[in-house]
């Protein structure tokens, strides 16, 4: 049995991860932001920890940050809706064995944490070539501080319009009010320096979010 700590923001997606993964896989613990994760890590001791790269108190990088800093032995595996060049480069850069995406199905998931326990590198198919290209570049795509500036529901808010979706449609999409999504909006704006949803628009196609 391997044993796997969870850390996610959406306690919705910790308890379908749960549900999908194989009877090789024990769960014993889930965090929901980097102080969380950190304190887990070490009361916990899992083999393995999936770990969400953008969270509250820091994101990912955060956590491998503070816990391999301090030696811990633990493996860990990236686990996010992102395929963006510096989040991959950033956390396999911190320490992550691998970085899979969401969309990778249950019993992939199980395969993917046996093969971090055991120590092999594991990334989803369309993103292997991706990091054995940038790990072999002398110009490797560079950590984005702007980006990780933003919340994970702010990257959100940002991915739709910069996809063109109207307030409206976005509040539908992402079950938050219309005012919620005006916030997220004005918050991304003030990190990001940026005027209006257009300048936002350039700036997410710029970076492959959309």
């Amino acid at each position: 049995m391997v044993k796997v700590l969870i850390v996610d923001d959406h306690r919705l997606f910790r308890s379908g991860v749960r549900a999908e993964l194989g009877p090789q896989i024990e769960v014993i613990g889930e965090a929901e932001d980097v102080e969380s994760a950190v304190a887990a890590i070490e009361s916990l001791k899992p083999d393995v920890v999936l770990l969400d790269v953008h969270m509250p108190g820091g994101g990912g990088q955060e956590v491998l940050r503070r816990v391999l800093g301090s030696g811990a032995p633990v493996r860990f595996l990236a686990l996010s809706v992102s395929d963006a060049a510096e989040d991959v480069i950033g956390v396999i850069r911190g320490g992550a064995r691998g970085y899979v995406t969401k969309t990778i199905s249950g019993r992939e998931l199980t395969d993917a944490i046996v093969r971090v326990s055991e120590g092999d590198a594991v990334f989803s198919p369309r993103l292997a070539g991706f990091v054995l290209d940038a790990f072999a570049s002398t110009e490797a795509p560079s950590i984005d501080p702007e980006l990780d500036s933003l919340t994970t529901r702010e990257r959100e808010v940002l991915r739709l319009i910069a996809r063109g979706y109207a307030y409206k449609e976005i509040a539908k999409e992402l079950f938050i009010s219309v005012k919620t999504v005006e916030t997220h909006v004005s918050s991304v704006l003030r990190k990001l320096q940026l005027s209006n949803r257009h300048e936002l628009s350039r700036w997410a196609t710029a970076r492959r979010l959309v």
